[in-house]
């Protein structure tokens, strides 16, 4: 059966007709997965609600959780936000083209489908080049989630949006793998303080040293039924393969002896067990399928990888994916660890 999405890649001849194509879908009220910088996104047009609709139907997101809006310049804010303070555009003068989002009072014109019912609205420029061209062609704005099915791990290649998103989207713009591989850093400029909701490349020493003082305002946990998600990430299942997962954190040595605990009790039961671990680690520990999360103290590695990392040893057949917690926290180390626990079925302090 001859799938329904269409597939073009940029190292084909013919990706000029096919980025042209996807900018008429997107006009027509289509859908199209495209690549940023950070994570591929399913995009629509955020000012047409049934296009935004069609987001939520192929993913099976809960329709209060709202969607970042990517614009090709910073000049597009305008369109869309009001209100905007002095500090959103020291960072958006300092970060865009960038893995950054910025909270701000939406105008009336973005449908309350963008939103997740909210009065703000969420936007970033992203630093991908078929991204910025499939905006400016298409003349929208997109709104555009991670292109993937609602709750498993984000994708990092156009095969991942195909294996999750075929015959449920009108078209995929291949443009390789991501280069950071975890979604934007999101701030809140609502406030009087900036307030970070989501971690990403873009630390918090980072907005701190070009605005002043900055909180944080996430946790790592999913939040209860009750409460208001304010940026993605925030509320329901995130980043979840099939396959359970566990994550071991604590020092060296007591993680490493918890593991090998794990993966002998694993064995004596029948079952097989997969480990996404660093270099240092998979040394002295082993199992059936071992994934690098790369150098304990390059967590960068580790964000390039976390997501193809969980997706390939979900297809291997394994019983339990073991999580290495020795890797560095600082810097991007925290927002993967973000992702992490909130991958992870049940996380052991060793």
């Amino acid at each position: 059966m001859k799938s329904r999405t269409l597939v073009f890649k940029s190292d084909d001849k013919d990706f000029e007709a096919g980025l042209k194509q996807a900018a008429g879908i997107i006009r027509e009220g289509g859908t199209v997965a495209f690549p940023t910088e950070t994570v591929y996104g399913l995009g629509a047009d955020a000012l047409n609600a049934d296009a935004v609709h069609k987001i939520f139907k192929a993913k099976g997101r809960p329709a209060d959780n709202p969607l970042i809006v990517h614009i090709a310049n910073i000049d597009q804010c305008s369109e869309l936000a009001e209100e905007i303070p002095a500090n959103a555009f020291k960072l958006m003068e300092q970060f865009w083209p960038g893995p950054l989002t910025l909270i701000l009072k939406a105008k009336d014109v973005v449908p309350d489908v963008t939103t997740g019912g909210l009065n703000t609205v969420g936007l970033r420029v992203p630093d991908n080049p078929v991204a910025l061209e499939l905006i400016q062609r298409s003349d929208k704005t997109l709104a555009a989630p991670s292109a993937n099915t609602s709750g498993s791990p984000s994708p990092t290649t156009a095969e991942h949006v195909f294996n999750d998103l075929d015959g449920k989207i009108d078209a995929i713009l291949d443009g390789g793998p991501t280069d950071i591989g975890l979604e934007s850093t999101v701030v809140d400029m609502t406030g009087d303080i900036p307030t970070i909701l989501r971690p990403g490349h873009i630390t918090a020493e980072d907005i701190r040293k070009c605005v002043g003082d900055v909180r944080i305002g996430y946790a790592d946990r999913t939040l209860e039924e009750s409460e208001v998600a304010r940026s993605p990430g925030m509320k329901y299942t995130h980043y979840s393969p099939k396959t359970k997962v566990i994550l071991i954190e604590g020092n060296i040595k007591d993680v490493h002896k918890a593991m090998t605990e794990i993966v002998l009790d694993c064995h004596r039961e029948g079952e097989r067990v997969g480990l996404f671990v660093t270099e240092e680690t998979a040394k002295v520990v082993n199992a059936d399928e071992i994934y690098s999360l790369g150098k304990r103290n390059t967590p960068s590695q580790a964000a390039r990888s976390i997501f193809m990392g969980l997706r390939h040893l979900d297809s291997t057949n394994i019983d339990l994916i073991i999580v290495d917690g020795t890797l560095n926290k600082e810097g991007i180390g925290a927002a993967v660890f973000n992702r992490l626990r909130k991958a992870a079925d049940r996380i052991i302090n060793a």
